[in-house]
């Protein structure tokens, strides 16, 4: 019988894959910066997040902390329709924000990018 696994570590484990992914073609580029899942994103939007409740941030490096990627599950979660929309909606949110990080297009970092 296989372990059972909770939503949010299901979740956890989809983007480890994408960062995997990422860090294949990406390693040197995104070396040292931190990944996470978070629930929510924090009730102060920033001040260019007008369209409604982010599904991931990035913070670029600082002051000494590491660039960091967030992905916020339960937005991402209420928006997919299934587990496999729930995996290609994660794949677009990390793309995006590493696209932000290293200022460049999601189609530079993944090739498959909207596909």
């Amino acid at each position: 019988m296989p372990a059972y696994r909770t939503r949010a570590e299901e979740f956890d484990d989809v983007v480890l894959d994408v960062v995997e992914l990422l860090q294949r073609r990406w390693g040197p580029q995104l070396a040292g910066t931190e990944f996470a899942v978070e629930d929510v994103p924090p009730s102060e939007p920033a001040p260019w997040e007008s369209d409604g409740v982010p599904l991931g941030r990035c913070f670029p490096a600082e002051s000494g902390r590491p660039a960091r990627v967030v992905v916020y599950r339960r937005p991402v979660d209420f928006r997919a329709a299934d587990d496999t929309d729930r995996a290609d909606l994660v794949r677009e949110v990390v793309v995006e924000q590493v696209a932000h990080l290293l200022a460049r297009t999601p189609e530079e970092i993944d090739p498959g990018y909207g596909s």
